[in-house]
């Protein structure tokens, strides 16, 4: 288990954090390792790598009751000896345990660096731990692979997340991010990714823009912010055949969507949003309905793994390969069952339910009448993983790679 305590050591906000470590280390002292991260400035005037902020972090660790058993030296360039070295001095740590992490092209690069200064054996012997594996020649296959891919796949995601001031806060949404990255990679494709903020969709000049992306995806949330733009969003990829995912509240908003302008049940909505829409499509279940009336939010939620089943010829069915899946969940709100039949009958299609058939898993229309629209009501990019992409997250790419050749083939007629 890793557990990352995040901010800069001293932080009034970390010390709860801090003494909980440090009481974890001395009730398991062989089986909890500490490491700090570090940030090795090199003021552009100077020209040389300075050691003394990571000097300071560690006293101010060691004023906590910890010391560190790996120092993570970041910085833009490799540490030289005399860096370790110094460190290692001022900082009561053997060399052989500071580990270099300079800046790094990808993400998936970091590992292989990280094997240059003999991490994993290190961690290993501190956490009295066995190699599971000791080849890395696959993730250095893997990490290659991701640099020399050059036919990109255009993504868009659109969340509300991303508006922080002047800047875009992409890690929002890092987990579904990275799962399009596995996909990608997988099918050999380069992932182009764009950032749309959910109120900026809601403008129809930028919802045009859609028109330009090889496929859609809505990941999920809470509350109205933005939900008219992301509604906006799922009947444009709906009418004009993009390939749109949509994650948990992705789902439940592709139902709305759908409930609306083609079941002809006009304002539909969630009862998060409006529980006295004349359809309330979207809604919490009988048990978190007492859960709420009696002020229990704390970890109530619909939370961790459940079972599914999926129906056969869906897409979804398709995509697993399989019948039965398990996949994880963070919610409240389901879809109504009172509306499934007349959904059904409008043409969606419920093609993962939980075993008992009371709880909607997945969504989707065929593929007779859409590419690719499927929404899920938990949240497969939690199991996606770099050797082993979600395959829901395969297929989403896959058709949008097909988009992709329609409509080169088009603009070449």
């Amino acid at each position: 288990m890793v557990i990352e305590i995040g901010g800069t050591v001293g932080e009034y906000e970390n010390i709860l954090f801090l003494e909980a470590a440090r009481m974890l280390k001395t009730e398991q002292l062989n089986k909890v390792a500490v490491v700090m991260v570090s940030y090795l400035p090199m003021p552009p005037k100077v020209g040389e790598m300075k050691t003394k902020p990571t000097q300071h972090a560690s006293r101010l660790l060691n004023s906590a009751g910890l010391q560190a058993d790996i120092i993570i030296a970041r910085s833009e360039h490799p540490l030289d000896k005399k860096r370790k070295e110094k460190i290692a001095t001022f900082c009561n740590i053997s060399h052989e345990r500071v580990i270099s992490a300079p800046d790094a092209e990808s993400i998936y690069d970091i590992p292989v660096n990280f094997e240059r200064d003999d991490l994993g054996d290190i961690m290993l012997k501190l956490l009295s731990l066995p190699a599971r594996e000791r080849d890395m020649a696959h993730w250095r296959r893997y990490a290659a692979r991701t640099k020399s891919l050059s036919d990109p796949v255009k993504i868009a995601v659109v969340g509300k997340y991303f508006d922080t001031g002047d800047f875009v806060l992409s890690d929002a949404y890092i987990s579904v991010i990275e799962a399009i990255k596995h996909a990608s990679y997988h099918i050999g494709k380069k992932p182009e990714l764009t950032w749309l903020s959910a109120e900026h969709v809601e403008d129809q000049k930028v919802l045009k823009t859609l028109g330009t992306y090889d496929g859609i995806i809505v990941p999920g949330g809470f509350g109205e912010r933005g939900i008219e733009g992301k509604l906006n969003v799922i009947r444009y990829a709906r009418e004009h055949k993009i390939p749109y995912f949509g994650l948990c509240y992705g789902m439940q908003l592709l139902v709305i969507e759908y409930a609306r302008n083609v079941a002809g049940l006009k304002g539909a909505n969630t009862a998060e949003i409006d529980a006295k829409a004349p359809y309330v499509v979207i809604d919490i279940m009988e048990d978190q309905r007492k859960k709420l009336e009696r002020g229990d939010y704390g970890g109530s939620m619909r939370l961790g793994a459940y079972p599914a089943v999926l129906k056969k010829g869906t897409i979804a069915r398709e995509a697993y390969k399989k019948e039965d899946i398990r996949e994880r969940h963070r919610h409240r709100y389901e879809v109504n069952p009172e509306y499934i039949t007349r959904l059904e009958d409008a043409g969606l299609v419920f093609s993962g339910t939980s075993p008992d058939g009371r709880l909607m898993e997945i969504t989707e229309l065929p593929k007779t009448k859409h590419p690719f629209f499927l929404g899920v009501q938990f949240h497969p990019e939690f199991l996606s993983r770099p050797l082993h992409p979600h395959p829901l997250f395969v297929a989403f790419v896959k058709a949008s790679t097909e988009r992709k050749k329609k409509d080169k083939g088009k603009k070449k007629k």
